[in-house]
């Protein structure tokens, strides 16, 4: 007997699967609520779509179960033959042609441009020499160990990635109705049983930080470098600031008159817009670089809001990381990292001053692991991470 209504289906439902009898069952998700004909066939369990709700009603759904159990009691397997069906007509995709249409799909959702290269990059280095050409429908758990086992042990946080955008992908055209049943490249119940943890084969690699009692020393030599590279990476110490963040610093961001630079949630890499404040110092830097601008395009030549602090090689463009990198091999440096330079700001905090740890972990822009704390603290500390900022450029000097 049926056991849903239409009024049940339309309300919010735990997570899980709901019967509705003779085999058809509203699988509900964190991401949308699907309906599933479960029957048997040749011995073999299987799970069919029948769409999604609320596109495909409770009615809708109860008729297209009916009409494969005739098929059923016909002898002919509803999965095989609408996949059949599907390929003549050719409205399969494959799952090269799934994860282009995927991304097209979500790309305008995410951040940055460079998540939408990793994204491509990453499925068409690994999983398109490899199942690309499948049709999505027949994508089964050994084609995706197939992808992941070479990338696994050596390239972890790369194969993790992988995994969970082979998953997406497949998701994807689970919910489009091109393939049913479970995800192969889900992790929980199904990979895991197959593939080491991440943690039992990934040792944590912390960035190569300089101590912060070699800080001031450091801070001497690099002044004495000449070129761009030298200033972003000056800029970036004494901001306490990622790489990236201070590569990628525009004219527009800065508020000189306030002392403060404003990097967009776009560039952050908690997704939240954070203010700089820029001691002496930093404000300095800046005016040295305001004066390169003007020497090289005029003496009253205002850089444009787009313009990068930092230029690179060719118009329009920020300054490479390898740039910076190649800076730290060139003075005989190449045993630390930019990005431990935020550690080495840390570890002085920590040590030699008295600054409590949340105004520390503010200037570094570190999101709050404790949530329920996170959501009563709304201060960023502005005016106290102005004084630590102030003193830790004297340290430097």
């Amino acid at each position: 007997m049926a056991k849903l209504t239409a009024l049940k289906v339309a309300r919010d439902l735990p997570v899980g699967m709901h019967g509705d009898g003779d085999g058809l069952y509203l699988r509900v998700k964190s991401a949308g609520k699907g309906w599933i004909f479960r029957y048997r066939f040749a011995g073999r369990r299987r799970d069919m779509g029948l769409g999604v709700s609320p596109a495909v009603s409770l009615a809708d759904a109860r008729r297209r179960a009916a009409d494969a159990r005739r098929m059923i009691a016909a002898r002919i397997d509803p999965i095989g033959a609408a996949r059949a069906a599907a390929k003549v007509a050719g409205g399969i995709p494959t799952f090269r042609e799934a994860a282009e249409r995927y991304i097209a799909a979500h790309e305008d959702g995410w951040r940055n441009p460079k998540h939408r290269q990793q994204w491509k990059n990453t499925l068409a280095t690994y999983a398109f020499p490899r199942i690309g050409t499948l049709s999505v429908a027949d994508v089964a758990v050994g084609d995706v160990m197939r992808v992941l086992e070479p990338v696994w042990k050596t390239t972890p946080e790369t194969a993790s990635r992988l995994r969970g955008r082979i998953e997406a992908v497949i998701d994807w055209a689970i919910a489009r109705d091109y393939r049913s049943g479970d995800n192969p490249a889900r992790w929980r119940g199904r990979l895991q049983q197959l593939l080491p943890a991440r943690s039992k084969v990934q040792r944590v690699q912390h960035h190569a930080a300089l101590p912060w009692r070699e800080a001031p020393a450091f801070l001497a030599a690099l002044r004495k470098q000449p070129g761009t590279a030298s200033r972003a990476l000056e800029f970036a110490i004494l901001t306490a600031a990622r790489n990236g963040e201070a590569r990628g610093a525009t004219w527009g961001e800065m508020d000189l008159a306030n002392a403060g630079w404003n990097v967009p949630a776009s560039r952050m890499k908690a997704g939240r817009d954070h203010r700089v404040p820029l001691s002496p110092a930093a404000l300095a830097l800046l005016d040295r670089m305001l004066a390169d601008h003007r020497a090289q395009h005029g003496a009253k030549a205002k850089p444009a809001a787009e313009a990068y602090v930092f230029p690179g090689q060719g118009p329009g463009r920020p300054l490479s990381e390898n740039t910076v990198m190649a800076l730290l091999r060139r003075i005989g440096r190449d045993d630390i990292t930019v990005h431990g330079f935020r550690s080495t700001f840390r570890d002085w905090a920590a040590e030699a001053t008295s600054y409590p740890r949340e105004v520390a972990e503010a200037a570094l822009a570190h999101a709050n692991p404790d949530k329920v704390e996170s959501a009563y603290l709304r201060s960023d500390h502005l005016e106290k991470r102005r004084r630590i900022m102030a003193d830790w450029a004297k340290y430097c000097r």
